[in-house]
């Protein structure tokens, strides 16, 4: 049983506006904000993943529960700051330089985020000078990539190399994704994992941190 089966419902939904009132009314009753994410929106937005999984969503539905979880978080982020809290793990993910798109990567940001990890987007068209400069900075536990060019693909790569000369490249695991990119372009790059859909790369994430 969800702690507020309200703002479960509505993330499953993809309903913003009652995620965001269900939380506000879940704060006013005295429900803390870890409580609620670990409560509603982790089993809320591992619900999603399964629906999506079972081909019974799809990536508009992905797209309305990640809005209506980010309706809740701008609630929580205020009260997680405030009292000292941590979310479990700290993910760094973003669109490898060259490469506009960012409709994946916005999913994944968002069910990485539902599912109880801090998430740092770097946005898009990202170079690996940035992606090593936030490790640098945010010691990420995972550095997700994404891709949806094969013409960008070899940034991947690049961003690797580039984490090693830096020195921090045994510091964090990498996770790759989108379109074009392959388990065997993972492996042949030297990624730590690899995620076929949104679903997946949370999978994935949560078994390169140990996260049940």
């Amino acid at each position: 049983m969800a702690v507020s089966s309200e703002l479960y419902e509505a993330i499953l939904t993809g309903d913003a506006r009652t995620a965001h009132a269900a939380t506000q009314a879940a704060i006013d009753s005295g429900i803390g904000p870890m409580e609620l994410i670990t409560g509603s929106m982790v089993p809320a937005m591992n619900e999603v993943g399964r629906l999506y999984e079972a081909e019974e969503y799809f990536v508009p539905e992905l797209l309305l529960a990640g809005r209506a979880m980010k309706s809740a978080m701008e609630l929580l982020r205020p009260l997680i700051a405030a009292a000292g809290l941590k979310l479990s793990n700290r993910i760094i993910i973003g669109t490898v330089k060259g490469d506009l798109h960012d409709i994946g990567k916005n999913i994944v940001a968002s069910m990485l985020e539902g599912s109880g990890f801090e998430v740092i987007d770097l946005g898009a068209d990202v170079p690996p000078e940035k992606f090593v400069a936030a490790v640098q900075e945010r010691e990420p536990h995972v550095v997700c990539m994404s891709s949806l060019l094969t013409v960008t693909m070899p940034v991947m790569r690049t961003t690797i190399q580039a984490l090693e000369s830096a020195g921090v490249r045994h510091k964090v695991k990498v996770l790759i994704g989108g379109a074009p990119v392959t388990q065997q372009y993972a492996d042949e790059i030297g990624a730590d994992g690899y995620g076929d859909n949104a679903s997946l790369a949370v999978s994935a994430v949560k078994k390169l941190c140990a996260v049940a």
